[in-house]
């Protein structure tokens, strides 16, 4: 039996629900990324005429575009709008894999016998647009290759289907840059060898590639000659959640560094109850201006209260923060996780926290996750002379942003 595998990927995602978000967004360069020594996470079609792309520095893209509109970004958000799209696939699809936050793969091979493949998708397609005003490209043929190469020229909110019959012819006349797996070094060494597209890798000996480029040679010149038998993989819940902070200037301030700590928590801990899961797992890591890094562990009971997290991550981190020099970044990480949800225990000492933490969940589902949080985890960015000896944060009051 034939495949037949659909490659689904929302169009400039990040910009996109942005746009949902502010409408005067449309028709802008807009450029997500945060701080300005920080990246470009994504950019609008907009952007990419003045020469920017993922991964660029922010500092330079200011330059290329300074007009264009920077966005720190709401991976909070992105994250709820991929799961909404996760959850319209998965009540569709008989197997799907989600292989990042916007891109999936589904396998639709046999469906022809109830439906007609092209008709369903580009149905769910239609769905997925209607539901959650996301713009989508998809790309449905006989593999995981040929149809992710088929979205990245449907692009933008386009479909493309590439039959069997059709697909070298589809595949040869493309630029090499346009094969999932070939990174820039290696485009760059083919090139060298004088093979600058799809086909011409396709014509190439076989066993050149693999003395040269070893065993991923030989798969990059299967691809090529259309052949990918690599499988969808069913989707299952992330093992680990994580999230971490890059200052824009390096710090030693105490203070806002248990600030950015809670802040940080706050962020999972919302996550995990969104989700009804339970962590068992907590890893503080840092990184000093000298781009040395420590990382510490600690196993702790199934919970998700903020709370409970905090007091873990505040002591992974002194444990962590020993030589009291310039920090670059902060990040933690909960892992271990499960379905489950957080059960009042009848000798709980601290009830208030726990009413209050769920009252606060209520507001940012309406609000979104930015509306409300400890005061004490919005300490204004320290400047001026380091705060060294600083109490460890108690404030639990909670405040919300007007």
């Amino acid at each position: 039996m034939e495949r037949a595998v659909l490659h689904m990927d929302l169009d400039t995602f990040y910009v996109s629900v942005e746009r949902l978000r502010d409408a005067s967004l449309n028709g802008k360069p807009i450029i997500v990324g945060g701080g300005n020594r920080g990246v470009v996470a994504a950019c609008s079609y907009e952007a990419r005429r003045f020469g920017i792309h993922s991964a660029m520095p922010i500092a330079m893209a200011r330059r290329l575009c300074p007009s264009a509109i920077f966005l720190k970004g709401d991976m909070e958000t992105y994250i709820k709008y991929s799961d909404t799209v996760t959850e319209i696939i998965a009540g569709s699809a008989p197997l799907f894999e989600k292989s990042s936050i916007d891109e999936f793969y589904l396998d639709l091979t046999g469906m022809d016998r109830f439906f007609g493949t092209q008709k369903w998708a580009w149905a769910l397609g239609d769905t997925i647009k209607k539901e959650t005003g996301l713009s989508i490209s998809m790309g449905l043929s006989v593999n995981k290759t040929v149809c992710k190469i088929a979205t990245g020229e449907a692009k933008p909110n386009g479909r493309l289907q590439i039959a069997s019959p059709r697909v070298k012819e589809f595949l040869h006349p493309l630029p090499l840059r346009k094969m999932p797996m070939a990174g820039k070094v290696t485009v760059g060494f083919l090139g060298g060898m004088g093979i600058h597209t799809i086909g011409m890798l396709a014509e190439f000996p076989p066993e050149l590639l693999l003395s040269t480029l070893g065993k991923n040679g030989l798969s990059l010149w299967k691809r090529a000659q259309g052949i990918d038998d690599s499988p969808v993989v069913a989707h299952t819940d992330p093992k680990s959640i994580s999230t971490e902070r890059t200052f824009d200037e390096d710090t030693t301030d105490i203070r806002f560094l248990h600030a950015t700590l809670l802040s940080e928590v706050e962020k999972l801990g919302y996550r995990l109850r969104s989700a009804n899961h339970l962590t068992n797992c907590i890893t503080v890591s840092i990184r000093y201006s000298d781009f040395q890094a420590e990382s510490r562990q600690m196993t702790i009971a199934y919970t998700c209260r903020d709370d409970v997290l905090y007091r873990a991550a505040l002591d992974l981190f002194k444990k962590c923060y020993g030589r009291r020099v310039l920090l670059r970044r902060v990040g933690v990480r909960l892992s271990g996780l499960v379905h489950g949800s957080h059960q009042i225990d009848l000798f709980d000492a601290s009830p208030q926290q726990l009413n209050l933490m769920l009252a606060m969940d209520k507001i940012r589902d309406r609000y979104g996750l930015e509306a409300v949080g400890h005061a004490s985890a919005h300490q204004p960015v320290p400047r001026g002379k380091a705060m060294r000896n600083a109490s460890p944060l108690r404030n639990t009051t909670a405040f919300m942003k007007r």
